[in-house]
C-alpha cells in the first residue's frame, strides 16, 4: 500500500514538470475543386546532399579534409609564394651571380640614402670584381629631380666610377616636356655613359602607336642634344610588348630581369639588371646589381666623346 501511494505521488509530481506536447494546428483551405489541410510546422526531411553527408563513412570525412587542405596549400603557394619565390631565395639564400661576366655596376637613387663613396670604392666588389659603373636617377616626369642626384652624380665621377644618368618616364606629362626637363638638369660630359630613358609604363589614355611615338620623340630630342643614342631601360616583357618595332632596334638596351641565370630576352642588349637585393659596403640597404655585356674597354667605347678619346665608334659590335 505504501508503494502504491508513493507511485501515485511521484506521477502527480512528474506531471508538474513535464511539458505537454504541442498539438499541431489544423487549418483547412477550400478552393475550387480543391481541399488542402495545413497541420502546422512539422519535421521536414533534409535534402539529398545533407542525407548523403549524414551517411558518409568516417574515412571519407578524413579524405575530404585532406583534399581541402591540399587545395588550400596549392592556391596559397600559387598566388602568394610562387611570384616571390626567386626573390625570397635572393634575400635569404646563397648569393649567386650570372656567370661569364666581369664588368659589374649598380644603379642608385634617393632610396639608397647617403652613400659612403670612399668605402664603396675601396671595399665594394660584386662576384669578386670591382664596381665599374654607376647609373644614377636624375629626373622623373617634367617636374621632379631626384633629391640625391646632384651629390651622387658629382661623387661617382670624383671616385673614379664610369657614371650615367637616367630619366624615369612618367605617364602624366608629355614626352617633349620630359625631354626638356632632363636636358635642363643633366649636364653630361665626355667619359659619361649616354643618357638613359627608364620606361616601364604606358599611359592608359594613349594607344600603342601614340605611346611609341611619344617614346621616340623623347629619344630623338635627347639624342640631338647630347649627340649620342640614348640607352633604353625596361624589363624584357615590356620591351617585347611595346618596343619591338624596328625604329627601336638601333638603341642600346638595359634589360631588367631578376633572379635568373640568363636573360630571356632574345635581342641584343648592353646592360642587364639582374637583382634588386644586392648588398655593398658604403650603401645602407639593398641596391640593384647590373652587368655590362662586354669588356671594360667596350664599356669605355660607349661613353660620350669616345671617338675623340680613343678613336672608335661606341656602337660598332
Amino acid at each position: 500500500m505504501i508503494h502504491c501511494e508513493f507511485y501515485e505521488t511521484f506521477r502527480e509530481t512528474r506531471s508538474l514538470y513535464v511539458m505537454p506536447k504541442k498539438k499541431r494546428k489544423v487549418v483547412s483551405y477550400k478552393g475550387v475543386n480543391t481541399t488542402r489541410t495545413y497541420r502546422g510546422p512539422g519535421r521536414h526531411r533534409p535534402n539529398i546532399i545533407i542525407r548523403l553527408l549524414q551517411h558518409m563513412p568516417g574515412w571519407a570525412w578524413w579524405l575530404g579534409g585532406v583534399a581541402v587542405l591540399a587545395a588550400y596549400v596549392y592556391f596559397f603557394y600559387y598566388f602568394f609564394v610562387s611570384p616571390f619565390g626567386f626573390r625570397f631565395r635572393a634575400l635569404y639564400g646563397d648569393i649567386s651571380y650570372p656567370e661569364g661576366y666581369e664588368i659589374h655596376g649598380i644603379d642608385v637613387s634617393h632610396h639608397q640614402g647617403s652613400i659612403d663613396w670612399q668605402m664603396l670604392k675601396d671595399e665594394g666588389t660584386i662576384d669578386k670584381f670591382p664596381v665599374r659603373f654607376v647609373m644614377i636617377k636624375a629626373t622623373e616626369g617634367a617636374t621632379k629631380i631626384d633629391e640625391n642626384f646632384i651629390d651622387n652624380f658629382y661623387q661617382s665621377r670624383e671616385y673614379g666610377f664610369t657614371r650615367g644618368a637616367y630619366h624615369f618616364y612618367s605617364v602624366h606629362s608629355p614626352a617633349k616636356e620630359q625631354a626638356a626637363f632632363f636636358i635642363k638638369n643633366v649636364k653630361l660630359e665626355n667619359g659619361d655613359l649616354p643618357p638613359v630613358l627608364d620606361v616601364e609604363h604606358k599611359p592608359k589614355n594613349q594607344t600603342d602607336q601614340e605611346f611609341k611615338a611619344s617614346v621616340k620623340l623623347w629619344l630623338d630630342i635627347v639624342e640631338r642634344h647630347y649627340g649620342v643614342k640614348p640607352i633604353i631601360y625596361t624589363y624584357y616583357k615590356f620591351k617585347t610588348r611595346y618596343l619591338s618595332d624596328s625604329i627601336f632596334n638601333d638603341y642600346p638596351y638595359w634589360i631588367a630581369h631578376y633572379y635568373v641565370e640568363k636573360v630571356e630576352y632574345k635581342g641584343r642588349w648592353k646592360f642587364w639588371q639582374h637583382t634588386d637585393v644586392g648588398r655593398l659596403p658604403g650603401i645602407k640597404g639593398y641596391v640593384d646589381f647590373n652587368i655590362y655585356n662586354g669588356s671594360f674597354y667596350d664599356l669605355r667605347k660607349m661613353t660620350i666623346g669616345a671617338r675623340e678619346q680613343i678613336g672608335e665608334d661606341a656602337y660598332n659590335d
